[in-house]
């Protein structure tokens, strides 16, 4: 019932405005205006018009709009949806004219119908046809940049998403494997326990100060594969032998951060570890990777994991960089290769430029579309205006031309600003510019 009465509201609106026009050509024609009865009805009529006209054809819309939503502007849709409302704008002509005719002049209905012609309704109709055309594009354009908006918003928000997701997959996953050692170490050595609750909580800070970040140096990351090694240790003693460079050759380099870690951890969680099966492990720089290997001595009851670990860093490496994790698995050693993210990664440099450039040629060719369409759009109307001038100069003195000339134009303007970028009320490139200024104090404030 709010919706009807809000619609109606706007009907009556547009009924006082397409009369006030009708006021302005009346006297721009240099014929007087009198305040009398007859001006009185003549506003009468041509809001009942207006009222039952933008009603129905609202009616239309709205039936089309909530059975087909998204699919509405399709071409398919369209071509049923104007039809209809030709179709209701003819039927209610016709009964805003019986009622016209033979309740307030009170002619017969015969009179009515014998006296009917064409030429009663195809003003109306073309007029709706018009005004049609204008609301489905004004609807158009305001879904088109809702739906760019929502677009844009859901590309950032899923890659945000993910990497976030992926990131807070570690704490539990770290939290619960650490527990189950700190368990087995109170019923075993509980003085060893102490020790490592310790460590723990150092180690834990480093995943709470690191786990918000996308990348880490390879300084850092390796001194935190120490601590983590040493807390192993404590639990498994001279079980694990472990070995990593003294020095760091490309001190500077990037990783994932906690991915050691992880697979520190699944070295420890898969393979047989004691005092006779010895687990040796060893961190190697190569060119551009960081090399973690271990002998393989598989568990016979594997436990059943959720496989969180590898593919924890795989997906986290995928939405960082082109370049992937490399598994090699031998009869006496499993090796993982972490590639070392630098500066100086031409491959990765290459693909983004690529991908650049690929991108601003999609854009470009998008934009000659755009362009090729809106001037088709622009020679169309000035061939249909001109020609319905040129009718409108031979048949009657009335300039009812202005309307479809007024209200095309109006949707010309509009997919012109829509192609060329500019705002009527803020300007050109104000999009863009607004977008620059949030993401620079989005940088700010990181």
């Amino acid at each position: 019932m709010n919706t009807f009465f809000k619609e109606f509201g706007k009907a009556c609106i547009v009924g006082v405005a397409i009369y006030t026009v009708f006021l302005l050509i009346h006297l721009g024609g240099g014929n007087p205006l009198y305040f009398n009865k007859r001006l009185a009805e003549d506003f009468g009529i041509s809001m009942l018009y207006s009222v039952v006209l933008y009603m129905a054809n609202m009616a239309v819309f709205r039936y089309f709009y909530f059975s087909n939503k998204i699919r509405l502007y399709s071409s398919k849709h369209l071509a049923r949806a104007i039809p209809a409302s030709l179709i209701v704008t003819a039927i209610s002509v016709f009964f805003i004219r019986v009622f016209i005719i033979c309740v307030l002049k009170e002619f017969s209905f015969l009179e009515f119908i014998s006296d009917e012609k064409f030429i009663d309704y195809w003003m109306p109709l073309f007029i709706a046809l018009v005004c049609n055309a204008i609301f489905y594009f004004f609807f158009y354009y305001k879904y088109k940049k809702e739906s760019q908006v929502k677009e844009q918003k859901i590309i950032a928000g899923t890659a945000s998403a993910q990497f976030d997701a992926l990131k807070n997959q570690l704490d539990p996953h770290f939290l619960f494997n650490s527990l189950n050692v700190l368990t087995s170490l109170i019923e075993e050595n509980p003085a060893q326990a102490q020790k490592f609750t310790t460590s723990l909580s150092k180690v834990y800070r480093y995943v709470l100060e690191q786990k918000n970040k996308e990348l880490v140096t390879l300084d850092e990351e390796l001194a935190f594969a120490k601590t983590y090694m040493t807390l192993l240790k404590m639990r498994y003693e001279d079980s694990i032998i472990f070995n990593m460079p003294a020095e760091v050759i490309h001190p500077q380099a990037r990783v994932v951060p906690l991915s050691l870690q992880l697979l520190l951890e699944n070295a420890v969680k898969h393979n047989v570890v004691s005092g006779n099966h010895k687990l040796h492990i060893s961190i190697e720089e190569e060119e551009g990777n960081l090399v973690v290997r271990n002998n393989l001595q598989p568990k016979k009851i594997m436990t059943k994991g959720s496989g969180v670990g590898l593919i924890n860093i795989k997906q986290r490496y995928a939405l960082l960089t082109s370049r992937r994790l490399q598994i090699q698995q031998t009869e006496s050693e499993f090796i993982i290769k972490i590639p070392k993210l630098t500066r100086q990664l031409k491959s990765a440099v290459m693909n983004t430029e690529q991908y650049l450039t690929d991108k601003k040629y999609a854009l470009a060719k998008e934009h000659v579309e755009q362009l090729k369409s809106f001037y088709i759009h622009l020679t169309v109307y000035c061939i249909v205006i001109t020609g319905l001038v040129i009718l409108n100069f031979f048949t009657t003195s009335f300039p009812w031309a202005i309307f479809p000339a007024l209200g095309w134009g109006l949707g010309v303007f509009f997919h012109g600003a829509e192609v060329f970028k500019w705002n009527p009320f803020l300007g050109r490139d104000w999009e863009a510019r607004k977008i620059r200024e949030i993401m620079n104090d989005q940088e700010q404030k990181r």
